[in-house]
């Protein structure tokens, strides 16, 4: 009796929580869009926002202007400029984790790897080191309350989001006008570039404010989802080695690769999208760990699914993850099997929205091909210049809140590979190792 009284107040403890949460949720959702309006932009934003739109960027005249501006950003003569410096902060950021001897947080690194990427390359800031550093800091920070429930409190989350924000806008501001003072030097138009010489064409002499938004804006596309993404891919590596040597085999037959290094002029982009099997490893990695679990869309005629009705102009929210995992075309789902994609199946061609991990239709995601590049240039790089191996007994969990990650941030050892793919030694261990 004692046991069954338990089990009645437990169940009903359950259910209270299970409300509460509920009801936080809602709230949530019904503020989602308003809190990040709220925290990433500014009421003096001017940008030319149609009649009827309430606000929102991306909607109307905006809407066609930036999709313009996004389709020069993300064009294959800009990605073909881009790759040159994404190639250097790659190769940067995995000789400092190699000569770290301890094991390093891998997706907070790659955390870091994407923010320094959107600031080096994407918006062309000259930002030193230690104030990058600071940045991503404060960036942190911003990004965490960026869902916080709209209590304008001391110590709350929407407070420190907002603080975040402040402090934020006034380092970008001093980037961006040093920037526009500087412009000596320059040997590709990267997107903060492009975003100022089209406002110019279209009569948009963008203000200080809208650059801040539009650098903000492009730095959080690029960050959250791109470290889930890279860290999955690490991951797998880990898990798969005959994956990576099978990567390393097809680089060396490509002469991307000779002798442990990577040949120089090789990379470029037409080399690597000729790459097949790793554009199979990445799509694999998308397939069974996409950062991103769904998206919103707008019902635009009413129509029937399952034998219900939906009618038009309701939201409804469609799941990338569940898609993947009971897409018919797609067999032992829950394996790493990059193969699946290759040549001689079809598991991607049977079907037009089986494969989703960048949404589909008009709303896909615009920075879709920036993102591939940028995962193919570090699975290059890490088949290429480094070794690494798992710092923990097992692999971690994963957690799917707020993007695809894994519970601990996976902790790995890098060694960096010399010329004929040996590990470099740190002075100390050289040292150790040296005969007397």
């Amino acid at each position: 009796m004692l046991f069954a009284s338990f089990d009645l107040v437990s169940a009903l403890a359950t259910l209270a929580a299970c409300l509460v949460s509920l009801t936080l949720l809602l709230a949530v959702s019904q503020q989602l869009w308003q809190l990040r309006w709220a925290a990433t932009r500014d009421k003096t934003c001017k940008l030319p926002i149609p009649k009827g739109s309430m606000g929102f960027p991306l909607i109307g005249e905006t809407f066609h202007w930036l999709l313009q501006v996004f389709s020069k950003i993300f064009s294959h003569e800009a990605l073909e400029s881009y790759l040159p410096k994404i190639q250097l902060v790659i190769k940067d950021t995995l000789r400092a984790w190699s000569s770290n001897p301890e094991s390093i947080n891998v997706y907070h690194e790659t955390q870091k790897l994407t923010f320094r990427m959107a600031i080096r390359v994407l918006l062309g800031f000259r930002i030193p080191d230690e104030e990058l550093n600071r940045l991503f800091e404060v960036y942190q920070q911003f990004v965490e309350n960026v869902f916080s429930l709209p209590v304008d409190l001391p110590f709350s989350g929407y407070r420190r989001g907002i603080r975040a924000r402040e402090t934020l806008q006034k380092g970008l501001e001093k980037a961006i006008q040093e920037k526009l003072q500087n412009t000596q030097g320059k040997d590709y138009a990267d997107a903060l570039d492009i975003l100022i010489e089209s406002g110019k064409e279209h009569g948009k002499e963008l203000t200080m404010q809208e650059l801040k938004d539009g650098t903000l804006e492009l730095i959080f596309a690029a960050y959250a989802t791109t470290a889930s993404a890279s860290t999955s891919l690490i991951m797998q590596l880990l898990k798969h080695p005959r994956v990576l040597e099978k990567l390393r085999e097809e680089l060396r037959s490509k002469g991307i690769l000779h002798n442990g290094c990577i040949c120089e002029g090789s990379l470029r982009l037409d080399n690597i999208n000729s790459l097949h099997y790793l554009d199979c490893v990445i799509k694999e990695v998308l397939r069974l760990f996409t950062p991103i679990s769904g998206g919103y869309r707008t019902v635009l005629q009413t129509f029937e699914l399952d034998g219900f009705q939906i009618p038009k102009g309701w939201s409804v929210m469609y799941s990338i993850r569940d898609t993947h995992d009971t897409a018919p075309v797609f067999k032992d789902v829950d394996i790493f099997d990059p193969d699946r994609f290759g040549q001689g199946r079809s598991e991607d061609k049977d079907g037009r929205f089986h494969y989703l991990p960048f949404g589909g239709g008009v709303r896909t995601c615009l920075g879709k091909h920036l993102a591939k590049l940028f995962l193919k240039a570090l699975a290059i790089e890490l088949a290429s210049t480094s070794r690494f191996e798992l710092a923990t007994r097992t692999f971690p969990k994963i957690t799917l809140v707020p993007v695809v990650h894994p519970v601990d941030g996976l902790k790995v050892k890098f060694f960096g590979l010399d010329s004929n793919q040996n590990e470099i030694l740190t002075g100390t261990d050289a040292m150790l190792g040296a005969t007397v």
